[in-house]
C-alpha cells in the first residue's frame, strides 16, 4: 500500500465531501472539453482543410493535404498549447486557480467556435493559436485546484478521476462529429466541419459553474499571503531541478507519443475505410457512411483503451511506486504499438487493437493529475505543473510534423500512416530503459506545502 498518511474524513462517497466532489467535477468537465476542443480539428481536417484549399474532394491533393496540414496544424496548437500551459500556470499562481481556470476554458472555448467562421488556412491557425492558448492553460490549473481541495490520502484517486474526463472528451468529440458531419449535415461536406466547430462553444457553461460556485483553495490562500510572486525560473533551483526535469522527462515521452498517434488515429480509420470501399466497389453515399463510421471506430476504441488504462495508475501507483508505474506504461505503449502497426491484420481487427495502444500511450496521462502537483510546492505547483506538462509539447511538436510529413510524401496511404507508427514504438521504449534515471519517486510524500 502507499505508505502516505491517510487524512480522509470518513463521510461521503469515497471519503470525500460534496464540495470535494464539486472541485473534481469542474476539473473533471473543464479538462475534458479541453480535450473535445483540441481535437475536434483532427476530425475534420479531412473536409476542412481540402475545403479551405479549394482542393477536389477525395482528390489525391486533397488527401495528401489532409495528412500535411493535419500534422503541420496539430504541432501549431503544441507550441501555443506549451506557452499557455507556462504563462496561465505562472498566472494561477498569482492571481488563484479560480480566476485563472475561468479565463482558460473560456479562451479555448472562443477559439474553438472562431474557427467556424475562417475562410483560409491562415485564419485557421490563427483561430487554433488562440484555443491553444487556453487548451494548453486549463490542465495545470486544474490538476492544482483538484490536488489541493481533496484530502490528502485521496489525492491519487481524485487526480484519476480528474484524468478519465480525457478520453471521454475525444470519445464526445468522435461523437459530435459523427452526428453533425455525418448524419445530420452529410450531403454538405464543405459545410458540416463549420457546424462541428460550433460545437467547440459547450465549454462556455462549465466557465460559468467555475465562476459562480468554486472557491479559492485553502494551500495557495496560506501560500500567496506575504509571499514574493513566483517566476518559472525557480523551476531549476537546486532544490526543485531534479523533480522539474523528472516531470518534463515523463511528459515528453508522454505527450510525443499520444500527439503522434491520436492527430491521426481517426484519419487513419477513415484512409482505411476509403480504401476498402475502392476495393468493394461501394456507391459514394455507402463510401461516406463507412469512412464516417470507421473515423469513430478508430477513436473510439484509442480512447475507451485509455479510459481504463487511466484507472490503472491507482494499483500502479499504490502498489508499485510513481517511477515503476511510468516504466510500466512505457513498455506497454512500446509493445502494443509494435503489434497493432507492425502485425498483417485485417482492418477491422487492427481498428480494434487501437484499444491496447490507447490503453497504453494514453492511460500513462492518469499518472500526471496527481504525479506533477507532487514535485513542487503550492506557491509554484501551478507553474511548475503547467510548465512539465506543457513545454514537453514544444519538444513533441516535430512528432505530428515528422508522421504528417513522411506520410504525405508516401502518398497519405493507411501503409505510409502505419509504417510511421511502428517505428514511434523506439520512444517510450527508450524511455523505460531511461526512467530508473530520469524519473523522481514521490510515494510516500505528502503534497508540498
Amino acid at each position: 500500500m502507499d505508505p502516505q498518511p491517510l487524512s480522509v474524513p470518513r463521510g461521503g462517497f469515497l471519503g470525500l465531501s460534496a464540495y470535494h466532489w464539486l472541485v473534481i467535477a469542474a476539473g473533471w468537465a473543464g479538462w475534458g472539453f479541453d480535450v473535445f476542443d483540441a481535437v475536434l480539428f483532427n476530425f475534420v481536417a479531412p473536409d476542412c482543410i481540402p475545403a479551405l484549399l479549394h482542393l477536389p474532394r477525395g482528390s489525391h491533393a486533397a488527401r495528401q493535404a489532409a495528412v500535411f496540414w493535419t500534422g503541420a496544424i496539430t504541432s501549431i496548437l503544441l507550441v501555443t498549447w506549451a506557452l499557455g500551459g507556462v504563462l496561465f500556470g505562472w498566472v494561477a499562481d498569482r492571481v488563484g486557480r479560480k480566476r485563472a481556470l475561468f479565463a482558460t476554458i473560456a479562451l479555448y472555448a472562443a477559439g474553438t467556435g472562431l474557427c467556424a467562421l475562417v475562410t483560409n488556412i491562415g485564419q485557421l491557425i490563427a483561430c487554433r493559436v488562440i484555443a491553444g492558448l487556453g487548451i494548453g492553460g486549463e490542465w495545470g490549473i486544474g490538476a492544482a485546484l483538484v490536488a489541493e481541495a481533496v484530502p490528502e490520502g485521496r489525492r491519487v484517486e481524485a487526480g484519476v478521476i480528474m484524468q478519465t474526463a480525457s478520453p471521454l472528451g475525444v470519445v464526445l468529440a468522435s461523437a459530435a462529429n459523427y452526428q453533425i458531419a455525418g448524419v445530420w449535415f452529410a450531403a454538405d461536406p464543405q459545410s458540416s466541419w463549420r457546424y462541428v466547430f460550433l460545437a467547440g462553444l459547450l465549454p462556455v457553461l462549465v466557465a460559468l459553474g467555475v465562476r459562480l460556485f468554486l472557491r479559492e483553495t485553502a494551500h495557495w490562500t496560506a501560500s500567496h499571503a506575504g509571499a514574493r510572486p513566483p517566476t518559472p525560473r525557480e523551476l531549476f533551483a537546486p532544490g526543485l531541478r531534479a523533480a522539474t526535469l523528472s516531470g518534463v522527462f515523463a511528459a515528453v515521452i508522454a505527450v510525443l507519443s499520444w500527439w503522434a498517434c491520436n492527430a491521426f488515429i481517426p484519419l487513419l480509420g477513415r484512409t482505411l475505410a476509403a480504401e476498402h470501399a475502392v476495393r468493394a466497389g461501394l456507391a459514394p453515399a455507402a463510401a461516406a457512411l463507412l469512412a464516417a463510421t470507421w473515423q469513430a471506430r478508430a477513436s473510439n476504441a484509442f480512447n475507451l483503451g485509455g479510459l481504463l488504462g487511466a484507472f490503472a495508475a491507482v494499483p500502479l501507483a499504490r502498489g508499485l511506486g510513481r517511477r515503476p508505474m511510468f516504466m510500466a506504461y512505457f513498455l506497454f505503449s512500446a509493445l502494443a504499438l509494435l503489434l497493432t502497426f507492425g502485425l498483417q491484420l485485417t482492418a477491422q481487427t487492427r481498428l480494434a487493437m487501437l484499444f491496447m495502444v490507447g490503453a497504453g500511450v494514453y492511460g500513462i496521462f492518469g499518472a500526471f493529475t496527481f504525479y506533477l502537483p507532487e514535485l513542487f510546492p503550492a506557491r509554484l505547483r501551478a507553474t511548475g505543473a503547467g510548465f512539465c506538462y506543457n513545454i514537453g509539447r514544444i519538444l513533441a511538436a516535430a512528432g505530428p510534423f515528422v508522421v504528417g510529413l513522411v506520410s504525405a510524401m508516401a502518398g497519405g496511404s493507411s501503409a505510409a500512416l502505419m509504417r510511421v507508427l511502428f517505428w514511434l514504438a523506439l520512444v517510450p521504449l527508450t524511455a523505460a530503459l531511461v526512467a530508473p534515471l530520469a524519473i523522481v519517486e514521490t510515494r510516500g510524500r505528502t503534497l508540498p506545502a
